[in-house]
């Protein structure tokens, strides 16, 4: 069983930022695997599916960025899950713009919502899928580069890097970890 958590924040005015990035593709997987809708249940909408007889949890966090430990530990504790089952998708300004890279640990890099889930689980070691959405010229402070709506020269780009890390998300739980890692990171 997989637990696959995409990062963003609920409400019509985040939709289309960057910082929601894992909110798409979530629903790119949802699309793909006909789940019509999802259910709401330990702070966040879920949805389930069986692929390759693996029973898998796609999750959107309704806490807010920031508070999405909260969330991911409920599901885990639930779903009897050791943190190693978990895949988590989220934007990050250290990639280019529509880069992808899967990792199985490693630290924050400052993203609120990733420290978040590693100290909610007291673990680092947990299934990443980051997107890049790059931070241009900007140093220290990026929180009001990833709230900001997803402009038109960077659009194209992203909308592929949805589509291209729900493909990777399909390649960890067919493949493993590795194998994902050695296409998708190339």
């Amino acid at each position: 069983m997989f637990l696959v958590v995409g990062l963003g924040n609920p409400g019509p005015e985040y939709e289309d930022t960057r910082h929601n990035l894992g909110f798409k593709v979530i629903d790119e997987l949802a699309r793909r695997h006909g789940i019509p809708s999802f259910k709401s249940k330990f702070h966040s909408f879920l949805g389930e599916v069986s692929v390759n007889q693996r029973k898998i949890i796609l999750a959107q966090p309704q806490t807010f960025m920031n508070n999405s430990g909260l969330a991911v530990r409920g599901m885990l504790e639930w779903y009897k899950l050791l943190p190693g089952h978990l895949i988590l998708i989220y934007d990050d300004v250290d990639l280019e713009v529509g880069q992808l890279r899967i990792r199985d640990h490693g630290n924050a890099g400052g993203h609120h919502g990733v420290e978040s889930v590693m100290n909610s689980l007291g673990a680092t070691e947990f299934m990443r899928v980051r997107i890049g959405i790059s931070r241009e010229s900007l140093s220290g402070d990026v929180s009001d580069y990833v709230l900001q709506k997803i402009p038109p020269s960077q659009r194209e780009s992203l909308d592929q890097s949805i589509l291209t890390a729900a493909d990777a998300v399909e390649s960890i739980i067919h493949d493993g970890l590795v194998v994902a890692m050695n296409k998708f990171n190339a």
